[in-house]
């Protein structure tokens, strides 16, 4: 090869590299939340009295770092009157299922109404003098984490006392796939209030808009409901959280094995918390003895964690590949080691799972391909439904 070949070749090496980076990195940089997309949104603010559903995870990315919604919200000068905190709170803080009133935020001074407390729905004096409330919360995609219930109370409260409603649209982490069983109607609470599969497969923007078509508010109540959809995003997009949306939920690999340890969560069995492998990892003390062992203490949102202060022996799921179905096997083999079968399954089982068919099915013996199969024809009900109101590909 003469030295012009090697020039030649070097250059369209570094050409074909440059271009690839160039690529990989505008791909990212395209996908645009709503909150993102001031410009959208600002008008439909301005000159109106403000309430914000938020949290920690309510975050803008600029070219110098992130910034809070409601930080960029008053620089706009929006006049944001309260703020209304769901599950763990405002700044994202307190345990899986700890309750909290109203208070004060310290750094804004900014009213703090509490939907994980007292009251889970705005209460009518909550939405006094407001004009519109804006909702902007990083979800998971899973029927029992609870925001998802938090967007159904405030839209119903917002239909109720004639306040408009405005979704600044995020990406769900696990919106590549649908599975699950449904929800039953005898099962519906807090931690799942529509007949929908574990895994749903939409983002809050969507899936606020099927619950107002749907006609799933009380009463048949209509939500005034505007969404600023994400930008450049597919439910096939891998995305990663910029911060941990809920205490226990640390990262990518907890994100994507939730739906499934979520379930083995009713049960005895620890899946992390007290560790810091919360919802990556399954064990108890009564598992066969192997190389993967750790025990649970109190930590940073796990106040009283199962197994507490016991050795427990397990599975380490960090290596795990991405998962596209809600994992059983799990919850399955965990069934067949444990030495008490009769207390295996708490009461809150049904609740989580959306039926008590899955108990019974587990407790027969019955092959995860038996499972599933049961799974399928209302899972393929749910998604002609869905295909209603996707504003993203699949």
């Amino acid at each position: 090869m003469t030295y012009s070949m090697v020039i030649a070749f070097k250059n369209t090496f570094l050409l074909w590299f440059s271009l690839s980076l160039f690529f990989f990195s505008s791909v990212h940089a395209q996908i645009q939340v709503g909150a993102a997309q001031i410009e959208a949104y600002l008008p439909l603010l301005q000159n109106k009295k403000i309430g914000i559903v938020a949290h920690a995870s309510s975050l803008i990315e600029t070219s110098k770092g992130s910034i809070h919604l409601i930080d960029s919200l008053l620089t706009h000068k929006i006049e944001i009157v309260k703020v209304f905190a769901p599950e763990h709170g405002f700044r994202s803080k307190s345990d899986n299922g700890e309750d909290f009133g109203n208070s004060i935020d310290p750094k804004t001074q900014l009213p703090l109404i509490s939907l994980h407390g007292k009251y889970k729905k705005p209460q009518p004096k909550d939405l006094e003098g407001l004009d519109l409330i804006v909702f902007d919360i990083q979800d998971v995609g899973v029927r029992f984490y609870t925001y998802l219930s938090s967007l159904h109370l405030v839209m119903e409260s917002c239909a109720e006392n004639n306040v408009q409603l405005l979704v600044l649209d995020r990406p769900n982490p696990n919106a590549h796939y649908v599975d699950g069983p449904l929800m039953e109607d005898e099962f519906k609470s807090f931690v799942g209030m529509h007949n929908v599969p574990i895994v749903y497969g939409l983002t809050l923007g969507e899936y606020a808009t099927m619950i107002n078509d749907e006609g799933w508010l009380k009463n048949n109540v209509r939500c005034e409901l505007d969404v600023i959809p994400i930008k450049n995003y597919t439910h096939k997009t891998p995305y990663s959280l910029l911060v941990r949306p809920s205490p226990n939920l640390p990262n990518d690999r907890s994100i994507n094995l939730y739906p499934s340890l979520c379930l083995l969560e009713q049960t005895p069995v620890s899946i992390g918390r007290g560790t810091e492998m919360q919802f990556q990892i399954y064990g108890h003390p009564d598992f066969k003895k192997g190389g993967f062992k750790f025990k649970p203490q109190p930590n940073f949102g796990a106040k009283y964690p199962k197994q507490k202060g016991l050795l427990c022996y397990g599975t380490d799921l960090r290596n795990q590949s991405r998962l596209d179905r809600v994992e059983i096997n799990w919850l399955i083999d965990s069934y067949k080691m444990i030495q008490n079968k009769e207390a295996f399954f708490f009461d809150s089982f049904a609740r989580i799972a959306g039926t008590k068919t899955l108990q019974q099915q587990i407790t027969k013996g019955a092959s995860e391909e038996e499972i599933r199969a049961s799974w399928k024809p209302q899972i393929d009900t749910y998604l002609k439904i869905r295909s209603k109101y996707l504003l993203y590909d699949d």
